[in-house]
């Protein structure tokens, strides 16, 4: 570590986290701190490339009709975006999409999806962020006439549908090197095979990586490898130029003129683009109208500013609702399982009223392990079936706590910690039974225990411009590659300390350690208004944090977002 250190010439505290990342010679630094697209991998490497490439070229040269199909969520929705847009600058003019509705179709590949394709003339579907597992609507689409190339990235059934060609690093036999994609990025993968194919230069395609580093981060996939490459360039593709619809979104944001994170786009972009294909659409007269998510789409592929603002405030306003929605539910689910005392006694949480809406309870799931910290289900009546999504503690496979119940389910999707399950409304008592049983049999204990793991101690007066510098360099952050987390004893507060927020629920103050030399720091705690007496009367705590960047009024300067904070007593 120290020979790293020197040999680098960057601060021994982040030296000892380059070790930690497992990235301990200077050349591994090297592409760490500055990755290169020269660096991306071989797109043919990824089994059925060659395949994929040759469809879609028989497609563009015939002038056969291609249909982009995806989820309706922010993966899916991105990588639509991305090829459509790809195909249109290809000259593409026998060209549409397709985004299924949450509430009438469901996930992945709808039968009511391939009609549409056949009734519009389709002759190739393209599927991305879905279909690794449509076995039978595939088979159908084959019988009409219709081909598809699937590009997906979740794990696959035992069986592999017969398309022309199948794209998911994960499918028995594929040796690509990086398995770790987002549905966009395999996406991208197949666009970036097509120009090495026919000789386009790939500067031709790196203005779509926008549309690569939010689907990366709004999917919760490692920011390491490929993924921290593509992650790399798309946030500066995302600060200096983004596409018409995302700088749209950014206003909206309040974060135009800021620089752009990726929490920025899991808490604040990505959101809105989810929140489309979250809300309900009307479409009991036509059941091929457009889908909620098909706005995300419309948003990502506009070229016209005005158009592109209007699709934004839509989208805004869906999110505002879905806000709306998802704080009653999950005040209805705090409600129900404070007033059934059985699940104290549990290590999971599986909870289900038919009327709460299909959009929400993955939102609503994510908000009930914040208070209770276990693995939960939360379920809703859908089309005559109980459908619902999963989450996770760090540490727990849920997507193998759900497969333990298979026989329960009509279908299921996911990984590791998220997932979506559909059943029959008479199995909800024994599947609730089932997956609690196997929560208990075989999680960890001390998974079931909010923990900050944190890297390493620091002082605040380490805390210099050279060292968030380079701690800047670090980025981007993400699973795989998470903010260094420190932590720093004995500091205080000369008595500013104040709630702030909507309903006074964050902690802001200024934090001192009184060791040579004196150094204040700013500091904001989110949600942890009970320490603000003791912190303002000057008393002193230990603090866990990241370090950040405030941007005000031009001006850039330290902050520790804390993530716990110790009395002492």
């Amino acid at each position: 570590m120290d020979e790293l250190a020197t040999a680098t010439g960057i601060p021994r505290v982040l030296a000892n986290l380059l070790v930690q990342r497992g990235i301990d010679t200077y050349d591994e630094v090297s592409r760490f701190f500055s990755p290169k697209l020269s660096d991306l991998h071989d797109p043919f490497l990824m089994k059925d490339m060659e395949k994929a490439v040759r469809r879609v070229d028989e497609a563009v040269t015939r002038g056969q009709k291609i249909m982009v199909y995806g989820d309706y969520d922010v993966d899916g929705t991105t990588a639509v975006a991305l090829v459509y847009i790809f195909l249109r600058q290809m000259g593409m003019e026998e060209l549409l999409f397709y985004i299924p509705d949450r509430y009438t179709e469901g996930y992945g590949i709808s039968k009511l999806g391939v009609d549409y394709a056949k009734k519009n003339g389709v002759d190739l579907i393209i599927a991305l962020d879905c279909g690794i597992k449509a076995v039978e609507k595939v088979a159908y689409a084959n019988q009409l006439g219709i081909d598809f190339i699937i590009c997906d990235h979740h794990l696959p059934g035992e069986e592999i549908p017969a398309a022309v060609a199948v794209l998911d690093p994960k499918q028995p036999g594929d040796d690509y090197p990086f398995d770790e994609l987002s549905g966009c990025g395999v996406g991208f993968k197949l666009v970036q095979g097509y120009c090495q194919y026919k000789g386009i230069p790939f500067e031709s395609i790196v203005g779509l990586l926008d549309l690569v580093v939010v689907s990366t981060a709004a999917d919760i996939v490692p920011l390491v490898g490929e993924n921290r490459i593509l992650a790399h360039y798309g946030l500066k593709k995302l600060n200096e130029k983004p596409r018409k619809g995302l700088q749209s979104i950014i206003k909206i944001c309040g974060l135009e003129g800021h620089k752009i994170t990726i929490d920025d786009i899991v808490f604040k972009i990505g959101p809105r683009i989810n929140a489309a294909g979250r809300m309900a659409v009307d479409r009991e007269e036509d059941m091929s109208a457009p889908s909620g998510g098909h706005a995300a789409v419309n948003l990502l592929v506009e070229r016209n500013e005005d158009l592109a603002d209007e699709f934004g405030i839509f989208i805004d306003s869906s999110n505002q609702a879905r806000k709306s929605i998802d704080r009653s539910v999950t005040q209805e689910a705090h409600d129900y399982i404070r007033s059934h005392p059985e699940y104290a006694m549990m290590k999971s949480t599986v909870i289900y009223n038919p009327k709460w809406m299909k959009g929400i309870v993955g939102i609503v799931a994510s908000r009930l392990i914040e208070t209770y910290y276990r693995p939960t289900v939360v379920l809703t009546m859908s089309n005559g079936f109980v459908t619902g999504s999963a989450r996770s503690v760090p540490g727990f496979d849920l997507y193998q706590a759900v497969e333990s119940c298979a026989d329960l389910l009509e279908n299921f999707g996911g990984h590791m910690y998220a997932a979506g399950l559909t059943m029959k409304p008479e199995n909800i008592e024994a599947f609730m039974h089932r997956f609690n049983e196997y929560v208990e049999q075989n999680i960890d204990p001390n998974m079931l225990i909010p923990q900050v793991e944190i890297d390493s101690e620091l002082l605040f007066s380490d805390i210099t411009p050279s060292f968030r510098a380079t701690l800047e360099a670090f980025q981007p952050f993400g699973p795989g590659n998470t903010a260094p987390v420190f932590v720093t004893r004995g500091v205080s507060n000369r008595g500013d300390a104040k709630l702030v927020g909507a309903e006074k629920e964050h902690l802001r103050m200024d934090l001192t350690q009184k060791q040579k030399p004196n150094t204040t720091i700013a500091a904001i705690a989110f949600q942890q208004p009970a320490y603000l007496e003791w912190i303002r009367s000057g008393r002193p705590v230990d603090v866990c944090y990241t370090v950040v960047e405030n941007h005000y009024r031009g001006k850039t300067t330290p902050q520790l977002r804390i993530k716990d904070i110790k009395i002492v007593r």
